[in-house]
């Protein structure tokens, strides 16, 4: 999800109690509730990065080395001050340990909220790159942002005035995750429907939408390039009609669309040829990749 949902997260976290166990304990949380997206600087290589992001820095070899090295940097950190004299004396001892526990949890919170949308991510890379999909919150998601933002600042002015700071931090964060719960069974439902009705799909995505959380937008089909956007058609020709295996070979940007894509289709481009496309992302844009003269018949 989002950057600020993230570090929201992580400022509860702390919030809620955590954050006096260590001196830079909230860096350590709301740093390390951003850490795996370090693989955002991979965008440089334009729609190739599909197939970098969400992943390695996403998987468990991360989860563990993310943290050790956030919390080696902050702990280094606090000696090279106490060295120059520059320490703040009202910061709690640091203790190594518990660094590295709040970074670690923080971490772990990461791609836990990145898999409740429908862009995915990939749990277990670099051991396999199959893509994990929760179909619950938008990617940016307004409500989350109002009540974590809010339940933040009541927080850290409850501890101004020397009142229970801790009680804000817990409810809004069990809030949190009855709000996820409650759109996890919106998708659940909607994707239960759509795949018992006719003409009875192999594939339904409940893809969410922007500010109206109890929406979905249903994504239907066979798993043959020929989709159903919310009862409209995409996709002009079936994949079994395109080479799209050779298309992979001889285009780097198509390999990565397609080792991104969960929902691919094939359409003519405005002018001539092949645009190869995701139905998640119906509107052209970022997402599509045109396809080599002659894949598709």
């Amino acid at each position: 999800m989002d950057n600020l949902t993230h570090s929201l997260v992580g400022a509860l976290i702390g919030q809620a109690g955590l954050k006096r166990k260590t001196g830079l304990a909230m860096p350590a949380l709301i740093i390390g509730a951003n850490l795996p997206d370090i693989d955002a600087t991979c965008t440089i290589y334009g729609i190739e990065s599909l197939a970098m992001r969400r992943g390695l820095t996403h998987g468990p070899i991360a989860w563990v080395l993310l943290p050790l090295v956030l919390a080696g940097l902050l702990w280094a950190y606090d000696r090279w001050q106490a060295k120059r004299g520059k320490r703040p004396s009202a910061r709690l001892p640091v203790h190594f340990g518990w660094l590295y526990a709040l970074a670690f949890i923080a971490c772990l919170t990461h791609p836990a909220l990145d898999w409740l949308n429908s862009y995915g991510i990939r749990f277990l890379a670099p051991f396999s790159n199959r893509w994990f999909y929760g179909d619950v919150l938008f990617i940016i998601d307004i409500w989350l942002w109002l009540g974590l933002g809010f339940a933040t600042w009541f927080s850290l002015r409850k501890e101004k005035q020397a009142g229970d700071w801790r009680q804000p931090a817990r409810i809004a964060l069990m809030a949190a995750l009855g709000y996820i719960g409650a759109n996890a069974a919106i998708t659940w439902v909607a994707e239960g429907r759509a795949r018992a009705s006719e003409p009875y799909p192999a594939e339904a995505i409940a893809s969410e939408v922007p500010i109206a959380f109890w929406r979905r937008e249903m994504i239907t089909g066979d798993g043959d390039g020929l989709w159903q956007v919310e009862g409209r058609a995409v996709g002009d020709v079936p994949l079994a009609q395109c080479d799209l295996a050779s298309a992979r070979d001889s285009d780097p940007q198509v390999d990565a669309f397609l080792v991104w894509s969960r929902a691919p289709f094939v359409e003519r481009a405005p002018n001539a040829g092949w645009l190869l496309r995701d139905a998640r992302f119906p509107e052209v844009g970022r997402f599509s990749v045109a396809l080599p003269v002659g894949t598709c018949r």
